[in-house]
């Protein structure tokens, strides 16, 4: 059958490597990673670049070596002899500066026979290693956040920092699991010690950077967490069992391999149970590289070893001999082996001695060069060194701030409330490990006039003594305490004194107090017992900003430990307060009925009984408090998974509202978009064509006489089959086919230009009729990208959803969250011929990539509320402006003689009082606004009364021709249950 199936792939000019078939000798079979997928064009590329290299040239295409921007011209020279003499496979760049080493990148790329991989450990970015670049923060953060989008936006910022400065390989992520505090070497690097966490995140992590095309490196194999002993200087033992390492430290490895990570670096750690030979470390173990990861794992990319110049390996495998014993063992890369002539020469000896084989090593070198091929180095321009240090600062802060908000975590033993902490009363701080104010205090200083103290670690005990009987002298009405500046290792305790700790203790005893601890939270296991904590988890402006924000109510705390910390604080352990701006009341409490919204409940069972959607998810809000959120029903039809509120919903055309006509507004109030002003004026590729004419207000109000859609599907399948034609789909993304459709189908790029042209070359009926089309917001989203400069994705989530904390709503939910908080759509018999999971229902949206101005959006009810929330505020939200009240109004209002539009929204028919089939509801005032979506959605929002209403179901599942929920008002209905519910003498009176 496999002979088959190879003959059928051939015909269709495709590679085999395209395919996750089988690997013979492999027990399990893996996907193959982006980066080691070969094709036709690659392989003439490799094949052509093996054949230049002489023998010793392609061992030492195997061999990373070190270099660094600010070691002078004598290491420049060195490295320049290595690239030359030998054409080295690449560099690992360490300490330095951004213009020096883009620099030296292109002189290096310059002079390469063969192009270099560019490597760099840059696990917190780029700022780990070079200087004018800000430090990320460390993986331990991220691993209190709560939400896994957030550690995906971290990836892709990495990663574009990687681009930028011409890395193709990034050291990252580091997915061991950390459950020893006293490990020396991970401790915080690692996400934490849950397997589930630390692999989601990793993953996370990983297609960040991989969406980009640089590839990530999971480390280290097989799990560095449970070490007491630093690798850089001797060789860790770990003494566990094969059933424990498969149950804890192999997991995340596992989750990766499957997710498709690009490579893998093998650890320095001696494991009996996986290899007992005296000394051996993993990454020189046959038994471990070979028979665990490759043939048990069914691992298929790029296997790096971890620096052999450490002494981990090279106290036990001196003067070239680890290089020899790494390649025996089944690595495909030497990362960093010293002396490369000499392992050249132990190589080329255990060739002649029969311990390696030429057939390997070849099979090795066209691997490494494949993966140079699909890292764009066949096509290789030099790094531009304009502005490089501020291009990598770009989205620093603006990452590390929404990473520092979302990870404080507030663990909370007292039960009198201590935040937000109440104004008017006496406050004091004391900062422990600094001598004058960081942001933090000043914060304090700023927000409640607090007086503040500072004590050194080296303080006495009678100095500590003195300083809490001051402060008790006082009578302050709570006390701040700060411990800052201790070390990020646990030797030594983290370098916090028992002084310190007495201190913290004698101020706890005198009154209310608070403490923020400033950087690893394992040091909390020395105050492990104070009533009130906060886990900052570094000790930088941007935290201290945070940490000050928490406790003046701006934020609340959303962290939980990723760790344990001592009895009583273990991992996950955190008090999650609900959304400070948006809480959820007793219905009575703004005017509303309980009983009557409880008649809900029986409409939404009523009619998934019906048939009329397997499940939704009902939410209302009065005057900016929840006051009803409710999940009926399952996912599909069969029952399995139950519907939860925090579940995401295709939005449909509730896109057209909820991202590309607040953009519009937003550009519209800057004065970059003119609503009177053209198509034509704004996107080039449609001048000389019958569209450039139309007007943006016509546009916005369908009234451009443009048709209602077109089905683009249709011109890249058999219409008789429904199968896709030869030509436009790939089953494995590649440089040429980035364009998501569904699982396993990868539009061409340049597909995107015949999509537009397709537009362009529609009917266009008379202008003045109002014709609902999803070609007008198709347009429109063109219209953001082309005056903001970036996708509309990327537009609606850095200017809405990330300031809204709309965690959840977003294009493309799959490079965000799990599957499982997804609901599915329809199982599709034609175009994709799949059950849509998680992927856009909208055909045309799928064909732009899943992101285009009229559907592609999901999100969760809770999430989308808040952005209708701020509109009904008149554009401002917790004390943030977003829109101008007056732009708010103009949008929302009717726009139109010809129809019931406003600018963007939907709105009730004008005569809706006296209509037989009132729209969208009886009640609805003619202030309301809002959306429909086709898979059984809507919003709605009315000023008159403070009502936000949501209602998201996946009515399509399993088809679209159920069209129940019309015929049974679903929608209609439940949204006069709440204007029902009202019981201050507006419609719930009658």
């Amino acid at each position: 059958m496999r002979k088959y199936i190879l003959a059928a792939i051939a015909l269709l000019g495709l590679a085999p490597e395209l395919f996750a078939l089988p690997v013979k000798g492999h027990r399990r079979s893996q996907p193959v990673p982006v980066f080691s997928v070969q094709t036709r064009q690659s392989k003439h590329w490799v094949d052509s670049m093996f054949r230049t290299l002489s023998r010793p040239q392609r061992i030492a295409q195997l061999m990373i070596i070190r270099a660094h921007s600010n070691l002078g011209q004598d290491h420049i020279n060195d490295v320049t002899k290595l690239i030359k003499d030998f054409n080295v496979g690449g560099l690992c760049f360490f300490q330095g500066g951004p213009v020096r080493q883009a620099s030296l990148t292109n002189y290096y790329q310059s002079i390469a026979k063969t192009p270099l991989m560019i490597c760099i450990d840059g696990e917190w970015g780029l700022g780990m290693r070079l200087d004018s670049v800000i430090n990320y923060p460390r993986q331990l953060m991220m691993g209190a956040v709560t939400d896994e989008a957030l550690i995906y936006q971290f990836g892709k910022a990495v990663g574009e920092q990687c681009k930028r400065i011409g890395v193709q390989v990034n050291y990252a992520p580091d997915i061991d699991i950390n459950n020893n505090a006293n490990n020396p070497v991970i401790n915080d690097r690692s996400f934490g010690e849950d397997r589930e966490k630390v692999a989601q995140y990793g993953i996370a992590y990983m297609k960040g950077m991989q969406d980009l095309g640089v590839m990530a490196c999971a480390k280290h194999f097989p799990g560095h967490g449970d070490v007491t002993v630093d690798s850089h200087l001797d060789l860790p033992v770990i003494n566990k069992t094969r059933e424990q390492l498969d149950s804890l430290e192999l997991y995340p490895f596992r989750a990766l391999i499957k997710a498709g990570v690009g490579s893998m670096m093998i650890a320095h750690l001696y494991i009996p149970s996986i290899d007992s030979t005296a000394n051996q470390a993993t990454s020189l173990s046959k038994k471990n590289v070979t028979g665990l990861l490759r043939d048990e794992l069914g691992y298929r990319g790029i296997t790096f070893t971890d620096a052999l110049e450490m002494q981990g390996v090279k106290k036990f495998y001196p003067a070239g001999e680890a290089s020899v014993q790494s390649l025996i063992a089944g690595n495909d890369m030497l990362c960093l082996p010293g002396d490369v002539p000499g392992s050249i020469d132990k190589v080329l000896a255990a060739i002649r001695e029969k311990r390696l084989r030429w057939k390997d090593i070849n099979a090795r070198v066209k691997k490494v060069l494949l993966a140079k091929y699909n890292l764009g180095l066949a096509r290789w321009q030099p790094v531009s060194t304009d502005q490089v240090a501020a291009d990598l600062n770009e989205q620093t802060k603006r990452i590390t701030t929404l990473l520092a908000r979302e990870s404080l975590t507030l663990l909370h033993r007292d039960h009198a409330p201590v935040l937000p902490m109440a104004r008017g009363k006496k406050i004091a701080y004391v900062a422990i490990g600094i001598n004058k104010d960081n942001a933090f205090e000043l914060g304090l200083k700023n927000d409640y006039q607090a007086d503040g103290f500072f004590f050194d670690y080296k303080g006495s005990a009678e100095d500590a003594r003195q300083l809490a009987a001051r402060i008790a002298e006082q009578h302050y009405g709570a006390v701040v305490i700060a411990l800052h500046n201790y070390s990020r290792r646990p030797a030594n305790n983290f370098g916090w004194t028992a002084t310190a700790t007495d201190l913290v203790k004698q101020l706890q005893s005198g009154g209310p107090t608070i403490s923020f601890v400033f950087g690893n939270p394992y040091a909390i296991r020395n105050i492990c017992t104070a009533p009130n904590i906060v886990a900052c988890y570094e000790d930088d402006d941007i935290t201290q900003g945070a940490a000050a924000d928490l406790l003046s109510g701006k934020i609340t705390a959303r962290g939980t430990l990723p760790v344990t910390v001592c009895e009583g604080l273990s991992f996950g352990t955190g008090d999650i307060a609900y959304h400070p701006w948006f809480p959820e009341v007793a219905p009575e409490s703004v005017g509303m009925s309980g009983l009557a919204l409880s008649k809900i409940d029986s409409i939404a069972n009523t009619d998934i009984e019906k048939g009329a959607m397997p499940g939704c998810v009902v939410f209302a809000a009065r005057n900016g408090k929840v006051v009803y959120n409710k999940a009926f029903g399952y996912t599909d039809f069969d029952k399995k998974q139950p519907i939860t509120n925090d579940m995401i919903y295709d939005l449909a055309s509730v896109t057209k509202v909820s991202a590309t006509t607040v953009s519009v507004m937003k550009l519209y109030e800057e004065g970059k978009i003119d609503l009177n002003k053209t198509l034509g004026d704004y996107l080039p590729w449609t001048r000389g064509t019958d569209k450039a004419p139309l007007r943006l207000t016509d546009v916005l109000l369908h009234q451009a006489g443009l048709v209602p859609f077109i089905p683009f599907y249709r011109e890249v399948i058999d219409t008789a089959t429904g199968i896709p034609k030869p030509g436009f789909f790939v089953s494995v993304p590649d440089a040429g086919h980035q364009l998501r459709t569904a699982e396993g189908m990868y539009l061409r790029n340049d597909w995107q230009d015949t999509l537009n042209k397709r537009i362009l070359q529609s009917k266009l009926s008379a202008p003045g009729k109002y014709v609902y089309s999803d070609n007008d917001f198709i347009f429109l989203g063109r219209i953001v990208e082309a005056v903001s400069g970036m996708p509309l994705n990327d537009y609606a989530r850095i200017n809405f959803y990330e300031p809204l904390r709309m965690s959840s709503t977003g294009f493309r939910p799959r490079e965000r969250m799990p599957l499982d908080r997804i609901v599915p759509t329809e199982d599709e018999k034609f175009f994709r011929r799949q059950f849509l999971h998680g992927d856009v229902h909208d055909e045309g949206s799928a064909m732009f990539g899943e992101v285009a101005g009229h559907a592609g959006l999901f999100s969760d009810a809770y999430d989308l509320a808040q952005l209708y929330q701020m509109l009904l505020n008149g554009g401002e939200m917790n004390g943030h402006r977003y829109l101008k009240t007056e732009t708010v109004n103009k949008f929302t209002a009717y726009n139109s003689d010809i129809s019931r539009r406003g600018l963007g929204f939907d709105k009730p028919e004008k005569d809706n009082a006296t209509r037989k089939e009132p729209y969208p509801s009886a009640s609805a005032s003619p202030l309301t606004f809002g959306h429909t979506g086709f898979t059984g959605t809507c919003v709605w929002v009315d000023p008159k009364y403070g009502i936000v209403y949501i209602f998201l179901s996946n009515r399509v599942t399993p088809t679209r021709n159920n069209n129940k929920i019309s015929q049974l008002n679903v929608r209609p209905n439940i949204q006069e249950a709440i204007y029902h519910a009202i019981t201050d003498g507006t419609p719930g009176g009658r």
